[in-house]
């Protein structure tokens, strides 16, 4: 065997070994994933927040929304970070979420109380007799 054909030998030989070794990375933690995931609900709630709100650093926010107009506008969840509400979005999340719990509720161990909570304030915000039709269509 040339010496050439040995060094082919073993660089595909290694490469396989390093190709494995990546394959066989550390196992997925879907609990923590769940977890973060129900955590950023936390993260987007507007209006006056729960004594139960996990993320402390999140205050109080938009407690006026909607007052210019006459209407009572606060809760929901701000879309992404950016400090506004879209509605479909809000309501899409909302079902999802809802979903999720229907479909899942019953391997979510301790995060299924959050994932309620979590509806429950989007859900409030969607029903609250202060949006009408015209809201949503705008």
């Amino acid at each position: 065997m040339s010496t050439n054909s040995l060094l082919v030998g073993l660089l595909i030989a290694s490469g396989l070994l390093a190709m494995t070794t990546v394959a066989q990375g550390p196992p997925h933690n879907y609990a923590d994933a769940l977890s973060k995931s129900i955590l950023f609900f936390n993260g987007q709630r507007s209006g006056k927040l729960p004594s139960f709100q996990r993320m402390t650093w999140r205050k109080d926010s938009a407690l006026h929304d909607g007052s210019d107009v006459q209407r009572d506008l606060m809760g929901g969840y701000y879309d992404g970070g950016d400090n506004v509400k879209f509605n479909f979005p809000m309501a899409f999340t909302t079902t999802m979420l809802s979903w999720s719990v229907l479909e899942f509720g019953n391997l979510m161990g301790p995060e299924l109380q959050h994932a309620l909570e979590a509806l429950r304030w989007g859900t409030d915000y969607c029903l609250n007799p202060q949006m009408n039709l015209v809201q949503w269509l705008a």
